[in-house]
């Protein structure tokens, strides 16, 4: 009697498998045609690929109520941490004791408990660094984001040069050269190799480290970890100048075609690239009958003006022998 209620339940719990798969079965199917079904999220719709047969409408959004325009009110909005970067020591996954004196209600603390803040925050950093190594990345990531704020550089290049400076710890290269000279030829590297590059003299500005010491220290950390970095190019420049110029965009085009041109006929070879991007950059707004002087190109790029008038006639004689013509 006990067997044959086992096999009983038995059977009945492989029938209830089969119905239930064969009911998710059911759901993925049009009932008229057989097609697969596909779901549009924007509409909340569901519908048949093959006849369109809406199956189901009004379906419950299930993203978030409200909208964001930009990265920076989406990060304010969202109810989630952050993702995990290269950028922080931690990679970002510990937390931080805000700096504003003020409670959750927005009211200034008492002297006495700014006093405490004060401590909670020492042993808060002091806890998340458990050794001389993690001390010493975190000093260099916070030089590798001060100085990529003093230049204007982008979120992915401050990634790639955290990277940089992890592999050259990892690597042991830091003994005999100081974490600030690492950190500026690590971001030096990154801005090169994202195209967005900033010139020695840029980089120099917002060192802390000389620029001789800087020169060194990146040449033995671009051999010493094998970084791809290519040489400089020119066009790089020019956007840049131009914005700061306030050019038009014809003699932007204009400027690019003449690097180009030296390109062609090998006058770049051998030339500081930033010498040649200020040069177009002179060169062109005249071209098109735009005010500008070698003193404001100067200025921007950082060159001396004997330069720019050297490069300068050399770039318009490799425009001339190309061929090209001024269409203004």
């Amino acid at each position: 009697m006990s067997e044959t209620r086992a096999w009983t339940s038995g059977s009945t719990g492989v029938r209830e498998r089969e119905e239930s798969t064969t009911e998710r079965e059911a759901e993925h199917v049009c009932p008229e045609c057989g097609g697969a079904l596909v779901t549009d999220e924007e509409h909340g719709e569901t519908a048949c690929s093959e006849c369109g047969l809406i199956v189901e409408a009004d379906e419950v959004d299930r993203g978030p109520e409200w909208r964001a325009f930009d990265a920076r009110e989406r990060d304010e909005k969202a109810r989630v941490g952050s993702p995990t970067t290269k950028m922080m020591h931690d990679k970002g996954l510990s937390t931080t004791i805000d700096w504003q004196n003020k409670d959750a209600y927005g009211k200034a603390l008492s002297a006495t408990q700014r006093e405490k803040m004060q401590r909670l925050r020492t042993w808060n950093r002091r806890f998340q660094t458990r050794n001389h190594q993690e001390r010493n990345l975190r000093q260099a990531l916070g030089e590798i984001d001060r100085m990529a704020s003093a230049l204007g550089l982008p979120e992915n290049v401050r990634e790639t040069a955290s990277v940089i400076y992890r592999r050259a710890l990892e690597d042991d290269l830091l003994p005999g050269r100081s974490i600030e000279g690492v950190a500026t030829s690590a971001l030096y590297a990154a801005a090169r190799q994202a195209g967005v590059p900033r010139t020695i003299d840029e980089m120099a500005r917002v060192s802390r480290v000389d620029e001789e010491e800087f020169k060194r220290t990146y040449r033995y950390v671009v051999r010493e970890l094998g970084l791809e970095v290519a040489p400089a190019d020119p066009v790089s420049y020019v956007t840049r100048f131009a914005s700061e110029l306030d050019l038009s965009d014809e003699a932007e085009r204009l400027a690019r075609e003449m690097l180009d041109a030296a390109k062609e006929r090998g006058v770049h070879s051998g030339k500081n690239p930033v010498g040649l991007a200020a040069a177009a950059v002179y060169a062109a707004p005249l071209l098109t009958n735009e005010q500008i002087t070698q003193k404001a190109v100067s200025e921007v790029a950082d060159i001396s003006e004997v330069t720019i008038r050297n490069r300068y006639r050399e770039l318009l004689a490799a425009y001339e022998d190309s061929g090209r013509t001024v269409a203004v």
